[in-house]
C-alpha cells in the first residue's frame, strides 16, 4: 500500500496517464491529479473518462505528497524551476520516469535539493510502440521492473516509501545510482531499439516485400514503430552509454557477416547457439 495521499501527476502521456489510471484502479481513496499544458488535451482526456485532468499546474502540486514529472527529459528543468517557484515544500516529494537517470539528477534533482525539496529517480521498465493517454492502461506496470535511482542521498525511509509507491502499482523495484542505470538501459532498451530500426530498415528496403514477411521480421522490428522524436532524445542523452554497445553489436555482425562468407559453419552456429541459450534464459526470468 502506498503512504502517498495525494498525488500530482505532470504530463498525460502513456506513462503518466497510466499512473494516473492505476492508481485509481488500485488505490481508489488516493486523491490524483493530472496536469496538461492545454485546455484541448484536458478535454481530450476527459473523454477518454478521466476527469481529473488540469491545465491548472498549482492545483495539481500544491498540496500533492508525491510530484510525478512524466514529460520528456528535456521539459524536465523547465518544470522544476516551475515547482520551485510554486513553493513545493520539503515534506513533498518528487520523482520522474525519464528513460536515463544521470541527466534529470543533474537538471532537476539538483536544484530541487537546493530549494530543499526531495528529488529520487524512477524509470518504470514498462511501455509500447504506442504514445499518449489513449495508450495509457491502468495494468501497464503489472510485473515490469522500475528502476529507483537515489543520486541525492535521501535517506532509506524515503526511497522505501517511493518502492512501496511502484509496487503498489504492481512493478518490481530496485534501486541502483543513475551512472548504473544508464549504462543497464543502454545494453537492454536503447540498443536493441536500435538494432530494431536496423532490422526494419535492412528487411523493408523495398517496402513492398512485407506482404511476405512472417511474425518473425514483426516481432523483431515492432518497436521501431516508436516515436522517432523521443528515441532521438533519449539516445542523445544517454549517448556516453549507448555508442560502445552499439560499436560491439556491429563487430559482432561483421564477424557473423565474415563466417557466413567464408562457409565456416561450426563457428556461426557456436554464435547463434549462444544467443539461443541467452535468450531463453531470459524467457525463464520472465
Amino acid at each position: 500500500m502506498t503512504e502517498f495521499r495525494r498525488v500530482g501527476i505532470l504530463g498525460p502521456g502513456l506513462l503518466g496517464g497510466s499512473i494516473a489510471l492505476g492508481m485509481e484502479k488500485l488505490h481508489p481513496k488516493v486523491g490524483v491529479r493530472m496536469w496538461a499544458r492545454s485546455a484541448q488535451r484536458v478535454s481530450e482526456i476527459a473523454a477518454q473518462g478521466f476527469s481529473h485532468a488540469t491545465t491548472d499546474f498549482d492545483l495539481v502540486v500544491g498540496d500533492a505528497d508525491l510530484i510525478i514529472l512524466a514529460v520528456p527529459v528535456g521539459a524536465m528543468p523547465d518544470l522544476a524551476k516551475r515547482l520551485i517557484a510554486a513553493g513545493v515544500g520539503g515534506e513533498q516529494f518528487v520523482t520522474d520516469v525519464g528513460s536515463v537517470k544521470v541527466l534529470p539528477h543533474e537538471t532537476v534533482g539538483a536544484p530541487l535539493k537546493a530549494a530543499g525539496i526531495r528529488f529520487l529517480g524512477s524509470h518504470p521498465m514498462a511501455g509500447s510502440d504506442q504514445s499518449g493517454f489513449s495508450a495509457a492502461s491502468p495494468d501497464l506496470f503489472e510485473g515490469a521492473p522500475c528502476i529507483l535511482t537515489n543520486d541525492g542521498g535521501l535517506p532509506d525511509d524515503d526511497v522505501n516509501r517511493l518502492v512501496a509507491f511502484w509496487s503498489g502499482l504492481g512493478a518490481r523495484a530496485a534501486v541502483m545510482t543513475g551512472d548504473e542505470h544508464d549504462h543497464l538501459v543502454a545494453r537492454i532498451s536503447h540498443v536493441p531499439h536500435v538494432m530494431a530500426a536496423i532490422c526494419a530498415l535492412v528487411a523493408l528496403e523495398n517496402e513492398e516485400d512485407g506482404h511476405f514477411a512472417g511474425g518473425g521480421l514483426r516481432d523483431t522490428s515492432r518497436v521501431a514503430g516508436g516515436d522517432p522524436a523521443m528515441w532521438r532524445e533519449i539516445l542523445s542523452e544517454n549517448k556516453a552509454a549507448v555508442a560502445g554497445p552499439l560499436r560491439q553489436g556491429a563487430e559482432l555482425m561483421q564477424r557473423l557477416a565474415d563466417l557466413i562468407e567464408g562457409g565456416k559453419e561450426e563457428a556461426l552456429e557456436a554464435v547463434l547457439e549462444e544467443a539461443q541459450v541467452r535468450r531463453r534464459r531470459l524467457d525463464n526470468d520472465l
